[in-house]
């Protein structure tokens, strides 16, 4: 009984420590290998903002023409110009994955890691990612520092936290789950969904809305990608919202734009490999 106990407690904590401040200095010089280290913040991000939003645009697109039967009292209420671009020459619609795999060249989906004790990981199973792309997005509820967190953190070890301090609640169980529907149901505009909520179902209609089951890197396995923040602009296509996987917990209009963090490839990733990333960036 004794041990069985303690080996919950020993499973709960090493998917938790990452969280825990005294365990991340202790250990910070001890796994450097794990660490990604930039010498100024605005070297962190990889790729520039400008190719992220036309990756994001260009797939979100490319899913909606996929979904026309979803999408027809959406496209009526679009001006002619945008109802040509939506319009999806193809008879025949094809899953997500093979929209992304289309756009991107390469697909990822969750599976057993193939680290001990590191539950669901993330893998490419189809095509090659090239060094430079984007290979998924953290979804989840976006927190200010401000704004309550406290009880849908308790034993959740999918808070994110950004540079500046944003926190993005990846959890798609529990308390954070329903959060998330909430805030997802609060914020549309008229017929248009400002977010997407199929991320918390096994099946989201954004593939790439799965990144919050990239697991941290060993000293055995290095990092491929790196976590990117982007902040969605004001002129984000309002039709192509409804595949953003990210809500702000409080409506707020004067609001910044709305955080997304995507993640980035670090090298060639091919397929059978799985996704390792950095749980934490210096800068110096």
């Amino acid at each position: 009984m004794i041990k069985a106990l303690f080996k919950a407690f020993e499973v709960r904590w090493k998917s938790y420590r990452h969280r825990f401040v005294p365990w991340i200095a202790l250990n910070l010089q001890k796994n450097e290998r794990t660490l990604r280290q930039v010498k100024d913040r605005s070297q962190d991000k990889l790729i520039q903002d400008e190719e992220v939003f036309e990756s994001l645009v260009c797939l979100f697109t490319e899913l909606l023409k996929n979904d026309p039967k979803n999408q027809s009292e959406l496209l009526r209420l679009l001006p002619k110009s945008k109802q040509i671009i939506y319009t999806n020459v193809e008879d025949e619609t094809h899953a997500p994955t093979a929209v992304m795999l289309n756009i991107f060249g390469s697909v990822i989906e969750r599976k057993r890691s193939s680290l001990q004790l590191a539950g669901t990981g993330v893998f490419v199973t189809r095509g090659r990612a090239p060094k430079g792309s984007i290979v998924a997005m953290y979804p989840g509820t976006i927190y200010q520092a401000d704004e309550p967190i406290f009880f849908q953190s308790i034993r959740n070890p999918f808070v994110f936290r950004c540079i500046d301090g944003i926190l993005i609640d990846g959890n798609d169980k529990a308390l954070s789950k329903i959060v998330y529907r909430s805030c997802s149901g609060r914020d549309r505009v008229g017929p248009f969904c400002l977010s997407d909520s199929s991320w918390l179902t096994p099946h989201p209609v954004n593939p790439l809305a799965v990144g919050q089951y990239v697991n941290n890197c060993s000293n055995e396995k290095s990092a491929n990608v790196c976590y990117q923040e982007f902040d969605v602009p004001n002129g984000f296509p309002l039709e192509l919202r409804q595949y953003l996987p990210n809500v702000n917990y409080r409506a707020d209009t004067q609001r910044q734009p709305l955080r997304c963090v995507v993640l980035v490839s670090l090298r060639d990733i091919n397929r059978g490999e799985e996704l390792f990333s950095n749980y934490y960036t210096i800068v110096h």
